[in-house]
């Protein structure tokens, strides 16, 4: 699918693992089940609950747009503009690729990620971290899986 960086399905394993830090906010510890990746993700727990054992499917993706052409990042809820992914996703954030660590040539690299504030680290093999650059600007959609 044209303008995604990274699509996979994690399992949720902990929820605030330091203890709750705000109230609307939760710092979930999740693990990828098909590239063994690690993501902790802060998340708006008053709009998007989510219990330990959840599944989710998460996807990174550099526009909304399906045919991958570059968007301005103002999201248009009256779909103007043809159908988008957020369409097929119950969870939504644009933010923003603050640090990578690690290169290329190590064993794990980390993409780190701000969404207004709301933080998110996905760290895993550089084979599936390709295309992210510090200061480019990304979508992160969800959708919980029932099983």
């Amino acid at each position: 699918m044209a303008g995604v960086l990274f699509e996979d399905i994690f399992d949720v394993k902990d929820i605030d693992p330091d203890g709750k830090k705000f109230h609307r906010v939760s710092r979930l510890i999740c693990d990828s089940e098909s590239f063994k990746m690690e993501l902790i993700l802060d998340i708006n727990s008053q709009l998007y609950p989510v219990d330990g054992g959840d599944k989710f499917r998460l996807m990174l993706a550099s526009t909304l747009r399906e045919d991958g052409v570059a968007d301005d990042g103002e999201y248009n809820p009256l779909g103007i503009n043809g159908p988008n992914k957020a369409d097929n996703f119950e969870y939504v954030m644009y933010g923003k690729i603050y640090r990578l660590e690690g290169d290329e040539d190590s064993a794990r690299i980390a993409v780190y990620i701000s969404y207004g504030g709301l933080l998110m680290r996905l760290q895993g093999d550089p084979n599936n971290l390709q295309g992210f650059s510090v200061d480019n600007h990304v979508y992160l959609l969800i959708k919980k899986l029932s099983y």
